[in-house]
């Protein structure tokens, strides 16, 4: 009997059972492939990705960040033609800017006997800590046969400042530094006479002169914003004048070499393999018996190699 009951309670909770609805969740179908396990990109990984892109200062006008080249490719000034364009040189979120030394000015941004100076030099003696003006990330910190030991930093605003002829380099290619930080040594190497610091600002490639935008007699930012007109740029006319002053100086010096060195040699001829007294006179548009009376000698003398005649 307690059996025959026991299968009649289960028969009815089964039966009840399926006389209950059932939700059934039913995936909603869009078009395209879909992944069956989300992909969440994690804050490590999110970082490397933003940083392969941006990881390097004035990235929207900078399509690199090389680390070979010293000088970075020099954008066409044209394009300033009756504009200009307004570059922010300190913010709040910024450390603002320090003077790299605070030493007297020896030479200024501008024409030179023979060439272009495109920066300022700054007096100081090797070893006086050099410090980078603005908060920037290094781009350059070699050794070059021009500027010797040289770091170049690049900044959020798009300028890069050159610290040249260090006698020893603080900084590496990539580092992160902040105003007043010390990147190098003051020293002499290069082509340098005597301790300076050699201050070089350029804008995408393009020299500007330091002065434009501080103060050196104040050591501070004449102001907060730098503004870039095709007028900043008038220098560039004069500088390839100076350019062409020099190349063709350096031909007339090579030219005139060549004639002191002609008009030494035109009077003396070397005995060579061959010369005879007469073969000699008619290169030279004289005659043996002449010839003869200027050096001493007899016209049945014997020539010897490597003797030297007077012509």
């Amino acid at each position: 009997m307690k059996k025959i009951f026991f299968f009649l309670f289960l028969f009815s909770s089964v039966q009840l059972a399926f006389s209950k609805p059932v939700n059934i969740a039913i995936p909603t179908i869009t078009n395209g492939p879909h992944d069956t396990v989300p992909y969440v990109i994690d804050e490590d990984e999110m970082s490397d990705f933003n940083d392969s892109l941006i990881s390097f200062p004035a990235s929207d006008l900078y399509c690199d960040f090389d680390t070979v080249n010293t000088h970075y490719p020099k954008f066409d000034i044209s394009i300033l033609k009756n504009t200009s364009r307004n570059i922010l040189l300190c913010d709040e979120s910024s450390c603002g800017y320090v003077h790299p030394f605070q030493g007297k000015i020896t030479s200024t941004f501008g024409p030179r006997k023979r060439r272009f100076h495109y920066g300022v030099d700054i007096d100081l003696e090797t070893g006086d800590c050099v410090a980078a003006a603005f908060d920037g990330r290094v781009r350059i910190a070699k050794k070059s046969k021009s500027y010797g030991n040289v770091v170049v930093i690049r900044h959020a605003n798009g300028l890069e400042t050159y610290y040249a002829h260090l006698s020893k380099l603080n900084v590496e290619i990539g580092q992160q530094v902040y105003a007043g930080e010390v990147i190098g040594l003051g020293g002499n190497t290069g082509h340098s006479h005597g301790s300076h610091l050699h201050f070089e600002v350029r804008y995408m490639g393009q020299p500007v002169n330091p002065a434009e935008l501080i103060s050196f007699e104040e050591h501070k930012l004449k102001s907060d914003t730098l503004t870039l007109s095709s007028k900043t740029f008038d220098y560039v006319a004069e500088a390839k004048k100076a350019a062409v002053r020099t190349s063709a100086k350096g031909k007339g010096s090579k030219g005139a070499k060549g004639t002191a060195v002609a008009k030494a040699t035109k009077g003396v001829h070397v005995v060579k393999q061959g010369d005879t007294l007469s073969s000699i006179a008619h290169k030279y548009g004289t005659t043996t018996k002449a010839l003869c009376a200027k050096n001493g000698i007899k016209p049945t003398s014997t020539l010897h190699l490597g003797q030297k005649l007077k012509v």
